[in-house]
């Protein structure tokens, strides 16, 4: 079938990109789905920063790709042996697909699953097909979805059911930015009565940390960043304090538990030694791969403290969206309001400038 979709030809083009427009859009052939796999119609897509490292070459991937991890849509069609999803069913997608065999995925979601890594490293889906072509020539899939298309061909463990209450923009939020940030702290930090938790970069990772904290009882929530804007929305949010990281550091705030999602050095320095003894320190953001950093080894040992890296929140998407949901329908995880604006498929190059300026949480892809 055609589809239309935002296709990378070449990374690190550059800024600004609304010049440079390294996300071209074009119509596309899309094979039918495989065994196992599913036919999903787009309806809404978030920007993440993952998208912008891999316009910018900050993340290798291989290209030509159809851009895009966070979406969620309506199942089209079925492909052989999926029994268990209907059309018109809304499913909100998931950026690592766990194939439920490898010994990573015994693991609870303490490890991202090997084959998923390695499907998604290849640009395909989980087991190694590609249903994306342009006149005869391969385009890769992103992280096995490649969302920013009016249509996907997705691995059946790639999506999650999600009842129809769930607006599509919130439901696509809880496949990236909500799995991740949340994750980081239920599944990672797991803060208790009487803990505080610092979450150190407050883009749409670190704002959906901050929102699903709030939602705990009896834990204080600090919100960390260079942008005196963000912190204001972080208060809005449910943060109790919030801080610059030079305030942090003059002051000696320190946290029961720190969140890094800025993915950057001089951040994840600050929120390990604005951790407390005895507590943890959980890293998401995804920095340059040359990037380096500097701790003491003597302060993990003496303190007895933990620096912990989370993959997608170290989540189990098909055990933790719908908890998820269940906090968004109690009213206690706002989800709608990471959202900065929507767009459309068109604007795709412009949104990207604005989400390198560190100015916008969530851009969403509407897609009619």
């Amino acid at each position: 079938m055609k589809i239309t979709g935002a296709v990378l030809d070449t990374a690190g083009l550059p800024q600004p990109f609304a010049e440079s427009r390294p996300a071209e859009i074009r119509q596309l052939e899309l094979a039918e789905p495989g065994p196992g796999e599913v036919l999903v119609k787009m309806e809404s897509a978030g920007l993440c920063h993952s998208d912008l490292s891999v316009v910018n070459g900050a993340r290798p991937r291989k290209v030509p790709l159809v851009l895009g991890h966070e979406a969620a849509g309506r199942v089209a069609m079925l492909g052989a042996g999926v029994d268990d999803l209907a059309v018109g069913q809304l499913v909100t997608m998931t950026f690592l697909p766990r194939c439920e065999e490898c010994a990573a995925c015994a693991t609870a979601g303490r490890m991202p699953c090997s084959v998923g890594t390695a499907s998604n490293g290849a640009g395909t889906l989980l087991e190694g097909a590609v249903r994306i072509s342009d006149h005869g020539r391969t385009v890769f899939h992103h992280n096995g979805v490649s969302g920013f298309a009016s249509h996907a061909v997705v691995d059946r463990r790639t999506v999650v059911p999600v009842d129809n209450d769930v607006p599509p923009d919130v439901a696509a939020l809880l496949g990236c930015a909500v799995l991740t940030g949340g994750g980081a702290v239920l599944n990672v930090a797991k803060p208790g009565p009487g803990d505080s938790i610092a979450v150190i970069g407050l883009g749409g990772v670190g704002m959906a940390a901050i929102l699903v904290a709030a939602s705990l009882e009896q834990v204080r929530v600090i919100g960390v960043d260079v942008e005196p804007r963000k912190l204001g929305i972080a208060k809005e949010l449910g943060a109790h304090e919030v801080y610059t990281p030079d305030q942090m550091a003059e002051l000696g705030i320190r946290a029961s538990h720190t969140v890094e999602a800025a993915g950057n050095p001089s951040a994840l320095e600050l929120a390990f030694s604005a951790t407390q003894p005895g507590g943890r320190t959980v890293t998401v953001g995804l920095p340059n791969p040359k990037a380096e950093i500097t701790l003491s080894p003597l302060t993990i040992t003496a303190e007895t403290r933990s620096l912990i890296g989370s993959y997608l929140g170290s989540s189990v998407p098909s055990r933790d969206i719908p908890r998820y949901v269940d906090l968004w329908r109690a009213g206690r995880l706002p989800v709608e309001k990471l959202i900065s604006s929507h767009i459309r498929l068109q604007d795709l190059n412009t949104a990207f400038d604005e989400l390198a300026t560190g100015s916008v949480l969530r851009q969403m892809i509407s897609f009619e």
